[in-house]
Parts: C-alpha cells; sequence; structure tokens
C-alpha cells in the first residue's frame, strides 16, 4: 500500500462520507473510491460497510484506522524535522484546544505568533478536553491547550496561566439581584451545562460537591457543547451556568450577565499537553515561547509555564 492510499483511507475512516473525504482531499470522489477498492481488493478485505449513503468501518477497518494514523503522524513528523533544517522560515504546527482556550485565550496569542513567524501555517481543531487529549494522543496534534487536566500516561501536561469561572444568571433571572446564592438555590436551580468530558464541567461539579450537594440531583435543563450557546440561553434567562470569566467581560459590564457568590470556584490554569514520546518540534518551541511564556495582556498578564 502507497502513503497516498493510507491518507486517503484515513480520511474517508475519520468523516465516514466518501464525498466528504474527496472535498477535504481535493480529489474526485471517484478517484477517493478507487484508492479504497484498490486497498480492499489488494488484501482481500472490506474496510468499509455501505449503508446506503454511509459508511462504517469494518473491524479490518478499525485495525487499520489506527495503524494509518500512526504511520501518517510519524511521516509528518519526519517531514517537519527536514522543514527545520531550513530554520523557521516555512512549515506548519498542528494545536488542538477546548472550547474556550480556542475561542477566547488562543486567539491573540496566535495573532502574536503568526506576526512572528509568517512562514508557518497552523492548524487548529477545537474539541473538549478528552477531545484534545485523543488528538494528541493519537498524533493529529503536535500539541494541546486544554482547560480541564489530562491524567493519560502516554501525555505530558504542564500548567500555564488561565481563567476563572464565574457563577452567572442572564440579568431579567430571578437570582441577579441577590449577590449570592446558598444550597437551597443551587439545589433547585435550573442549570444550563456543558457536556460530561469538558474542563468547565468537571470543575463546576467539583465546586457542586464542595457545597454539599450531589451533582447528579441537579435540574441540568440543557447540556450544550460550547460556552457561546450557554451564553446565549442566559441571556435568555433560561437558567443558571458558569462560564469563564475571558468571555464575560463586556456582558459583565453592561448587566446583561450578572456573576453571583455561592460556589468555591478557584481561578484555573490551562494545561499545555504534549505526547511523552515524540519529537518536539522548532516550531512548537517557538509558539510556547511567542505565545504563552512571552505573552502579556492587560487583561491576563504574563502568561508562565509553572
Amino acid at each position: 500500500m502507497t502513503l497516498e492510499q493510507l491518507r486517503i483511507f484515513a480520511t474517508v475512516a475519520e468523516m465516514l462520507h466518501f464525498t466528504r473525504a474527496a472535498e477535504v482531499l481535493h480529489l474526485s470522489q471517484p478517484a477517493v473510491s478507487a484508492a479504497i477498492a484498490a486497498l480492499e481488493a489488494e488484501h482481500g478485505l472490506r474496510l468499509f460497510d455501505r449503508i446506503g449513503r454511509r459508511v462504517e468501518l469494518t473491524a479490518a477497518g478499525q485495525l487499520l484506522h489506527g495503524q494509518a494514523r500512526a504511520i501518517l503522524a510519524k511521516v509528518d513528523e519526519a517531514g517537519t524535522m527536514l522543514a527545520e533544517l531550513s530554520g523557521l522560515s516555512r512549515g506548519a504546527l498542528r494545536l488542538a484546544a477546548s472550547q474556550t482556550v480556542g475561542n477566547h485565550w488562543l486567539p491573540p496569542r496566535l495573532l502574536r505568533f503568526a506576526a512572528a513567524y509568517r512562514g508557518i501555517r497552523v492548524d487548529l481543531s477545537i474539541g473538549n478536553t478528552e477531545q484534545v487529549a485523543e488528538a494528541v494522543r493519537d498524533g493529529r496534534a503536535e500539541l494541546g491547550i486544554a482547560e480541564g487536566v489530562v491524567t493519560d500516561s502516554a501525555l505530558v501536561s504542564e500548567p500555564v496561566e488561565g481563567d476563572r469561572l464565574r457563577l452567572v444568571v442572564g440579568g431579567t433571572h430571578p437570582w441577579a439581584g441577590l449577590g449570592r446564592v446558598g444550597r437551597d438555590e443551587l439545589a433547585a436551580g435550573r442549570w444550563i451545562l456543558r457536556e460530561p468530558g469538558s474542563g468547565t464541567r468537571a470543575l463546576f461539579e467539583a465546586a457542586v460537591r464542595g457545597a454539599g450537594l450531589d451533582p447528579g440531583g441537579l435540574d441540568v435543563a440543557m447540556t450544550l457543547p460550547g460556552g457561546g450557546m450557554i451564553r446565549a440561553a442566559l441571556l435568555a434567562g433560561l437558567g443558571a451556568s458558569v462560564l469563564s470569566d475571558l468571555m464575560l467581560t463586556e456582558d459583565l459590564a453592561a448587566g446583561r450577565i450578572v456573576a453571583l457568590e455561592g460556589l468555591n470556584l478557584p481561578a484555573r490554569p490551562f494545561h499545555l499537553v504534549r505526547h511523552r514520546d515524540r519529537y518536539r518540534s522548532i516550531a512548537e518551541r517557538a509558539f510556547v515561547r511567542v505565545a504563552v511564556e512571552d505573552f502579556h495582556s492587560p487583561v491576563l498578564g504574563k502568561g508562565r509555564i509553572a
């Protein structure tokens, strides 16, 4: 099999759709289908089950997918090492970030890095903390920045200055004028929360336990995959939540959203996540230096690896 066949196979396996994979690869759909058919014919194995317009990986396809991702990650790593022979004038850096990091903490840092290294292309994917760890573990990202703690033994996690979660409601919510809510209000409240697996959800549940309540007993009216959607629900008066102060500055100043006391939500670090055994490129080290260690903003202060 060729690297091109592996790359096509891995893309179809991730998209589970031939046409979408062809669009990502900038190939025709017949060319993608032919590459997969050639792989299947060569080894006498079916890699995908075709179910109408949908495809699913077979057991053989699942095994090959894991190997293909590992092989392609090593190829990308070799290409990065060769590109570095000419310095940081060209190349790529693959990042994965969790929601709050990617949407609010990272943008000014990416701009600073891009201004310093115009020849380096940055590819960014956004998910929750578990998805960030998975991307780094599988080699789809060289560096992850996550809100939550990552405990995978294959990965190394370093804390950096992050944000602070705030207990918040919309300006029209019945709690808006209270200033502080007690256990009874917390227990009876209607909550709009991030999904399990997110760093925000984990810290919220830890704070609820610290208040003597069972998170499983709360009335969670909505589970939403991003802070922007939760913010919209709060503005509509649909419940209470916890959100990062990085995304609330203007809303708090305008009174559209109100912060309350009642949960112990200390400042939280974010975490730089790397694979324990993979090569650290010059581009990745330069990003950490320019966008984290030496970055300074009036709001966050100077970033520092602890």
